[in-house]
């Protein structure tokens, strides 16, 4: 072969007592007991195609690959990519194609979308996937390697839309690091870290909640604790910034009572359980969080990455939430393991929607 199978499966098999609790490891395992069907508009893609070949081989996902079949064939070949037990279809020649383009209409027809506009649309793969997850013949997708986040988030909005009770799309990103006495076994949940740069209170509440449901469904986190970070803890700080998400917890609470959700709080607050019970005595979250929600893009972004760098952390997503369906979006500079990896975060996501 000219190229390895990605460096998790080779370490799985070097030393299998050592990762059994890998968090991967984890996904990989739990979505190889379930024939769960993905899309991968990219088809034609070298990366998108070398890592099906390892998604096939070791079962993770049933794929289906859009593109032009003699193309995608002659690319696997090339790259020697075994996608023999791929599903492969052409938007353009579907015998589903006429079906999706009607529904799309009657999708967007506050619109007044022409039957034109829609099929050229529809038998874009980016626009196919979407619509096959809608119409039950597909159960999720993940894009991005060759197109932006806003390709890959727009189809799905128009079509898959937001879940009930969900008005915003941010971006989760799964932060396993070595402090195993802190979050969840040292792994949190940083959002939003992708989307939204100045999200209102309710979007922000929203971003609590859909945080919380990826902690159950990734994490596997049974009690999703979750802080709603800023530079004060209840009221060290008068600022209208800090009112911003202390409205947000209010909201955030109302919605979900079933939550464990408190803020405003600072970081140490939010991570120490001496500071949190100092800070914020008696709160279900202070020193005990395994889910951080930020006030703004920038903070969480920056955050991340410095835990990352600095905290020699591994960083995983970003995962999309609050979407309809389980649809995830790449960087255009993944590799091919950020794709396996986020293939079975994808299907973990389906298995427990």
């Amino acid at each position: 072969m000219i190229w390895k199978v990605f460096h998790i499966f080779e370490t799985i098999r070097k030393k299998q007592t050592s990762i059994k609790m890998d968090l991967i490891y984890q996904l990989i395992e739990n979505a190889k007991k379930h024939n769960v069907r993905i899309v991968l508009p990219e088809g034609n893609s070298e990366r998108t195609l070398k890592a099906a070949h390892i998604i096939l081989k070791e079962k993770i996902a049933n794929l289906i690959l859009l593109g032009n079949p003699d193309e995608i064939k002659f690319l696997a070949s090339k790259y020697d990519a075994d996608i023999s037990n791929a599903e492969i279809i052409n938007p353009q020649t579907s015998p589903k194609l006429k079906d999706y383009i009607e529904t799309f209409m009657e999708l967007r027809k506050e619109k007044c979308i022409s039957y034109e506009e829609a099929e050229k649309l529809i038998t874009d793969p980016i626009y196919f996937g979407p619509m096959m997850i809608y119409k039950g013949d597909a159960d999720g997708e993940v894009s991005g390697a060759e197109h932006t986040t806003a390709d890959t988030v727009r189809p799905a909005l128009q079509i898959v839309k937001t879940q009930k009770g969900i008005s915003i799309v941010s971006g989760a990103m799964i932060m396993v690091t070595q402090q195993k006495h802190l979050g969840y076994n040292g792994m949190f949940i940083f959002a939003d870290v992708a989307i939204s740069p100045n999200p209102t209170a309710q979007q922000l509440a929203e971003i609590a909640i859909s945080s919380a449901n990826t902690a159950k469904t990734i994490l596997q986190v049974d009690e999703p604790r979750v802080a709603l970070l800023s530079f004060s803890t209840k009221g060290s700080a008068k600022h209208p910034l800090v009112d911003k998400v202390i409205q947000a917890v209010n909201i955030a609470k109302n919605l979900r009572p079933d939550l464990k959700i408190d803020g405003e709080l600072q970081a140490d607050a939010a991570l120490i359980d001496a500071v949190g019970q100092k800070k914020s005595p008696g709160s279900p979250v202070a020193g005990k969080a395994n889910v951080l929600v930020f006030p703004d893009l920038q903070s969480g972004n920056i955050a991340y990455k410095l835990v990352e760098r600095l905290g020699n952390a591994q960083a995983i997503g970003p995962v999309l939430q609050g979407l309809g369906a389980p649809i995830n979006d790449l960087s255009r500079g993944c590799s091919v393991d950020d794709i396996v990896k986020l293939v079975a975060i994808t299907v973990n996501q389906c298995i427990n929607k």
